[in-house]
């Protein structure tokens, strides 16, 4: 009947039904409320990647840690008197340390993959051959005489973090003799653990070659301090999926697919100790620390990302890290619910579609859906087979879904279409890790420009007094 008027009731509810305003808002929020989903979905992700590094230590625990080898460093033990709390003259015995002029290493590495439950972690097996010289220890550079010197107590020291990982006997060749290591690194506790041998030193010899070979276990990683005047270090692995790290990169390097080498020369000028002192003023490690400054004044805490750190050498990476990629995937989340979103909103104001914010939060869900599929199909599968798996099944349930709400074909196929598209785009950035932000960048603004053109006839005000009517 023409006149007649509408009641509060009726009026306030064909607003909340038709308002573009109130379906505006509806959405935001809805977005908001997905992104507690999102956020447990990065937290589960994390708690997984911990359970892994927690695999990884049980496994290097039963194994060996990783080795960071220092040494070999020649010990002279002498006489040296000093004035006790009495005032009484005391006499003492000191140590002197003397680093090798020059220092090569050649090594191979050969890893192994271990699992702990579904987690798989890198161990190695090395085999390292160790030979160069020391010249006549220079006591006048550290204000010795010889007749203070103890010469038949003099000593070889080789620096190793993890005993467990020693797998044969050490002999030493000493100018040609043969001498065996013993554990411990001796009284002068310059090495936190490792081995030693004594040798015997001919105060009228000018050079003393030595050479010995030293059989490793240890796990993610292998590294060296360089102590010789000239550090020359060559290792060589059958493992594609090196990380050369430390405070020197190789002079030269090779990897491919078959494995890598790596050369690295490092002088002495290089780093900031000597090549001789006296008493404790320098100590080694081990823990990713060259060594600690021992006085009063000055102390270097043992922190692996401190400046004082010389070690270098390679970790052996796992050929794919799916946590990682999980998470960078997960970061994305927000952008699916907002486009799809985005997309039935257009529906509804182009083609007069209503759908209700139950719809919105239901696809919502199973668009988070996803990234906990990827997440736990990666951890027994290949990533990439884990994100066609995954995107395939979410795709194919909105589909039926929307089809259901649509009831249209033309325009479902043009929602899974666009999902498609973004979980291909997704795909493209996980692979362009370098160019990520630069190609994301550029297409939210081609998105955002489609929106724009798409959007620049309709006129929002006559839509909503269209619907008040």
């Amino acid at each position: 009947m023409p006149g007649k008027t509408k009641t509060f009731y009726e009026r306030f509810s064909s607003w909340t039904r038709n308002s573009i305003t109130l379906r505006i808002v509806s959405i935001g929020i809805l977005v908001l409320l997905l992104l507690i989903p999102s956020s447990m979905i990065e937290s589960l992700i994390r708690e997984r990647q911990n359970y892994r590094q927690q695999a990884i230590q049980d496994v290097s625990a039963s194994w060996a840690d990783a080795q960071i080898i220092g040494g070999p460093i020649l010990t002279l033990p002498y006489r040296t008197t000093y004035v006790n709390s009495e005032q009484q003259l005391t006499e003492t015995v000191a140590y002197a340390h003397f680093l090798p002029d020059d220092l090569n290493i050649r090594g191979e590495v050969s890893p192994e993959s271990r699992k702990r439950g579904i987690y798989e972690a890198v161990v190695y097996r090395s085999s390292l051959s160790f030979d160069g010289s020391f010249s006549q220890p220079m006591l006048e550079v550290v204000g010795l005489s010889e007749k203070d010197v103890i010469w038949h107590e003099a000593f070889i020291s080789l620096g190793i973090p993890d005993m467990r990982g020693i797998e044969e006997k050490i002999e030493l060749n000493w100018n040609g003799a043969s001498y065996p290591f013993s554990p411990g690194t001796g009284p002068s506790q310059i090495l936190a653990s490792g081995v030693r041998v004594s040798i015997p030193l001919d105060s009228a010899l000018h050079n003393f070659n030595f050479k010995f070979e030293l059989k490793l276990n240890g796990s993610s990683s292998l590294s060296f301090l360089p102590l010789g005047k000239n550090t020359n270090v060559s290792i060589q692995s059958d493992w594609g999926n090196p990380s050369f790290v430390g405070a020197f990169l190789p002079d030269s390097h090779q990897v491919n697919a078959e494995g890598f080498k790596a050369n690295w020369e490092v002088l002495h000028l290089n780093r900031n100790f000597p090549q001789v002192w006296k008493g404790e003023q320098y100590s080694f490690s081990l823990q990713g620390l060259a060594y600690e400054k021992a006085s009063p004044d000055y102390y270097v805490e043992p922190n692996l990302a401190n400046s004082k750190s010389y070690s270098f050498g390679v970790n052996l990476l796992m050929p794919v890290d799916e946590y990682q990629k999980s998470m960078r995937s997960a970061k994305y989340a927000i952008m699916f619910i907002a486009l799809t979103f985005l997309t039935f909103f257009f529906v509804e104001i182009l083609n007069r579609k209503r759908i209700h914010p139950i719809q919105y939060l239901l696809v919502g869900l199973a668009l988070c859906l996803f990234f906990t599929l990827l997440l736990a199909i990666s951890e027994h599968s290949s990533f990439n087979i884990a994100y066609i798996i995954s995107c395939i099944a979410v795709s194919a349930l909105i589909a039926v879904y929307v089809q259901a709400v649509f009831k249209d074909k033309r325009l479902s196929s043009l929602l899974i279409l666009l999902l498609l598209l973004m979980y291909g785009f997704i795909f493209t950035l996980l692979q362009l890790q370098d160019y990520a932000l630069l190609i994301g960048s550029i297409a939210l603004f081609i998105i955002l420009a489609v929106v724009m053109y798409i959007s620049r006839k309709i006129d929002w005000y006559a839509l909503s007094e269209q619907e008040d009517d």
